[in-house]
């Protein structure tokens, strides 16, 4: 018996008009093709404050998006996170939603005593897609892929999503339009094959 795939399509990117909401649109065309359900968020229409501002110490409640967001996650067992990387990392509100979610005793439970924690959001896998504007080879052997590490490892791994596949996309800026057209194509191939 097979599980049927219920996808969350979580869109970092904050500007609507960017080509992060152009792959977004590809995966979810593509994902129309499939059996499966989907659902969406568009992480720059959340009303919530991405500043986890007591840190660990002390929790701030989550505003009405952010539990909304986290219902979709809890009831998604596959999700694909688009957005570009800046500066090797996240863009501010993006790691905002993270940092605001993926909590103590919501994601992941630390051990009495120990340096062991519980994984919450186990039986979930995830693709993540990021455009950039170097060479994806020259991010990894260079950079050394800081975002994939922090994302992949240190954060969906960490509370229990496994497998994380990486799809990186770039050289973006100055890029031609049969490029972008080719991307759009595969990522909604992605999605039409939940990938």
């Amino acid at each position: 018996m097979s599980i049927s795939k219920k996808v969350l399509l979580i869109n970092g990117h904050p500007d609507k008009e960017s080509f992060n909401f152009s792959l977004a649109k590809a995966y979810e065309k593509g994902i129309s093709k499939s059996k499966a359900s989907l659902k969406i968020i568009n992480i720059r229409d959340l009303k919530f404050n991405p500043n986890l501002q007591f840190g660990y110490r002390k929790r701030t409640e989550l505003e009405p998006d952010l539990l909304e967001a986290w219902e979709k996650i809890q009831w998604a067992n596959h999700l694909v996170f688009i957005f570009p990387i800046w500066w090797g990392g996240l863009p501010a509100i993006t790691k905002g939603f993270i940092d605001r979610l993926f909590l103590p005793g919501f994601a992941f439970k630390k051990r009495e005593g120990s340096v062991w924690w519980d994984k919450y959001l186990t039986n979930k896998s995830a693709r993540i897609i990021c455009t950039m504007d170097q060479p994806s080879w020259y991010y990894r052997i260079i950079n050394g892929r800081p975002t994939y590490f922090a994302v992949k490892k240190l954060t969906l791994n960490f509370v229990g999503i496994k497998p994380v596949r990486v799809t990186s996309i770039g050289p973006l800026r100055l890029s031609k339009d049969s490029f972008r057209v080719k991307w759009l194509k595969k990522v909604e191939r992605m999605g039409e094959k939940i990938k």
